[in-house]
This record gives structure tokens, C-alpha cells and sequence, in this order.
């Protein structure tokens, strides 16, 4: 395998130019985003269904429970898929599920981190019209509008993240490993450069640099505009959002600035080593928030914490019935079957 072969390979999956080969054994760092991966996974499952299920089946739909469900949904899909993550990676980088799920893992990694920033954006925008421009919020913002932006979010971030369909390629390298990576098809050096180029700035702008402008613009305006202040961080509401919406640029910032100091491995080989261990932490950093949602909305929310603790309450109240009744039930069969073995009795 020769370095012209992987001169296109991006740092995410781990393979560096001069390696040529994934590693054998597992660094400190891979296992540290092995259990960043895990946590997401064991958490991020039932913490995500536990959401959808009561604001999906539970609640009356609103316009805020809209936007947290469609939020728990983008989390859920992808915490699905992390099982593919944490095989691959304690594989030693071996990628043994085929193209076309190592195409459609990466397109439902970057769906979700999409998806996940787009309605924190609409999240904090609903806010801001909500408390100030009340008119403009009666007029529009209703639940219809709500589930036509939802529609128009999902279909944005598929097609951003679309490209990793496309680009997304196994092959086998030393040692029959299979490794997962971008394949952009060209033997062009500078046109891959700038292909490499295009994709992590078009993440960076609208996946990272346009939401964070525009959440800051939103809390700034609110704080200066909303005169009483009481009624603006009292709420748990905001608190809520903007837990939530810091839980997601402290996790994936790391992953950003990552994906920068990629561009310039093409350059810089003393990079790679930095990369090797920064790229899967970063990633594994960033996998954690979809986790970490459901616990903050238990944790602020007492419309939450009360709608849980009443639904386990309804839960062991009917598991300890349906214990008794099976108890009543076998006692029940028990006299049956032995009533008449002690009527032939006596009539002996």
C-alpha cells in the first residue's frame, strides 16, 4: 500500500498516510473513546426513548414539545448505530459490516449532529419570537408551521450530510483489515485538497459557526429586550434550552477544531500523531450529547421529573398486581386440581 493510496483518507476513522496499516493494539486514547462511545450507547437509548415516548404519546402536542421530539428522534437514530462505532473501533479499526453500512453509519452520524444543531437554532429562534415579538408568535407559530419547518430541517441536514454516501468506501489494507474511509475518487491531489476542504467548511459553517451566531444573537437580544428578567431565567423552560444548547457546543467543539487541524495534515505529518488520538476523542466527546438531553430535561424539568415518577409508580403498580393476581390465579389452580383427588379420597 503506497502513499498515494490513502492521500485522500480523512483522520476520522483513524489511519494515518504513513502508517498505511490501522494499529494493532488500541492507544489510551481509543479506549478512552471507546467508553465515551459506550456511555452515549447505554445511555442515550433508553434515555431518548423514554422522551420520545411521552412527548410523542404521552403530552398534548405543542409547539415546544415538537421541537425537543424531533430532537430526541435525531439522537435516538444515531445512538442505534453506535454499536458500529464501538465494534469497529475495538476491532482495531477494522471495518468488517460492508460499503454500505459503512456508508450509511457515517451519513446517520452527520444527520444527527445536523439535525441536532438546526433545532437547537430553531429552539432558541421560537424563544426569542415567542417572548418578543408575542403578535408575530400568536400569528405563526403554531403546531402546523412547526411540523412544516421540521420537515424542511430533516431534508437540510440529509442533504448536507449527503455527500458521506457518496464519498464513504471500504478497502482492505495489511493484514486483511478493512478500513472505512473517504474515498473522493480522483488521483488529482489539488482536487482532492479542495474536496476535503469544501466538506469540512460547509460542517464548520452550518453545522457549528451559523447556530452559534445565531443562539448568541437570540439570548443577547432576549436579556436586552425582555424587561422583566424574572419571568426570562426564572423559567425552567430556559434553563432547559440553554443547558441543552451548551451541552451541545461544549461537546462538539472539540470535534470542529479537530477537523481544522485535519486540513492541515495534508501538509504537516508531524499532525498525524495528534490526529490518531484527537480525532476519536473529539468524536467520542461529541457522541456523549446525544446522551446527555434526556438527563437535563430530567434534571431541569419538573414537568418531566413528575411525569416520570408518576409513570414508574403506574409501572410497579402493575407489576406487583399482575404478581398477586398470578399468585391468586396459581392458588386458584392449585385447589382446582387437587379438590377432586381429595373428593375420591373421601369417597374411598
Amino acid at each position: 500500500m503506497t502513499f498515494e493510496d490513502f492521500e485522500n483518507y480523512s483522520y476520522f476513522y483513524d489511519l494515518s498516510e504513513e502508517d498505511e496499516s490501522p494499529q494493532s493494539s488500541l492507544s489510551i486514547a481509543h479506549i478512552i473513546s471507546l467508553f465515551f462511545y459506550s456511555v452515549a450507547f447505554l445511555l442515550g437509548v433508553p434515555g431518548n426513548a423514554i422522551v420520545i415516548w411521552f412527548m410523542g404519546f404521552k403530552w398534548d402536542k405543542s409547539v415546544s414539545t415538537l421541537w425537543f421530539l424531533n430532537l430526541a428522534i435525531a439522537d435516538f437514530i444515531f445512538v442505534l448505530f453506535l454499536p458500529l462505532y464501538i465494534t469497529y473501533v475495538a476491532m482495531g479499526f477494522h471495518w468488517p459490516f460492508g460499503k454500505w453500512l459503512c456508508k450509511m453509519n457515517s451519513f446517520i452520524a452527520l444527520l444527527n449532529m445536523f439535525a441536532s444543531v438546526f433545532f437547537l437554532t430553531f429552539i432558541s429562534l421560537d424563544r426569542y419570537i415567542r417572548l418578543v415579538h408575542p403578535v408575530f408568535s400568536y400569528k405563526y407559530r403554531t403546531v402546523k408551521n412547526t411540523l412544516l419547518l421540521s420537515g424542511v430541517i430533516w431534508m437540510s441536514a440529509a442533504i448536507i450530510g449527503g455527500p458521506a454516501l457518496y464519498f464513504k468506501d471500504t478497502t482492505t489494507v495489511l493484514n486483511n483489515v478493512t478500513i472505512c474511509y473517504n474515498n473522493f475518487h480522483v488521483h488529482d491531489r489539488e482536487l482532492i485538497l479542495l474536496t476535503h476542504h469544501i466538506l469540512i467548511w460547509v460542517r464548520l459553517a452550518f453545522g457549528y459557526l451559523f447556530p452559534l451566531v445565531t443562539m448568541v444573537i437570540c439570548y443577547s437580544l432576549l436579556i436586552v429586550k425582555v424587561k422583566r428578567r424574572t419571568v426570562l431565567t426564572s423559567s425552567r423552560l430556559f434553563w432547559t434550552i440553554t443547558a441543552v444548547v451548551v451541552a451541545f457546543f461544549v461537546c462538539w467543539t472539540p470535534y470542529h477544531i479537530f477537523s481544522i487541524v485535519e486540513l492541515s495534515a495534508h501538509h504537516d505529518e508531524n499532525l498525524h500523531d495528534l490526529l490518531q488520538d484527537g480525532i476519536p476523542l473529539s468524536t467520542g466527546l461529541g457522541f456523549i450529547n446525544s446522551c446527555l438531553n434526556p438527563i437535563l430535561y430530567v434534571l431541569i424539568s419538573k414537568k418531566f421529573q413528575a411525569q416520570v415518577k408518576s409513570t414508574v409508580s403506574e409501572v410497579l403498580k402493575l407489576a406487583l398486581w399482575e404478581v398477586s393476581r398470578s399468585g391468586t390465579v396459581s392458588e386458584q389452580l392449585w385447589s382446582s386440581d387437587t379438590a377432586p383427588a381429595h373428593h375420591c379420597e373421601t369417597a374411598q
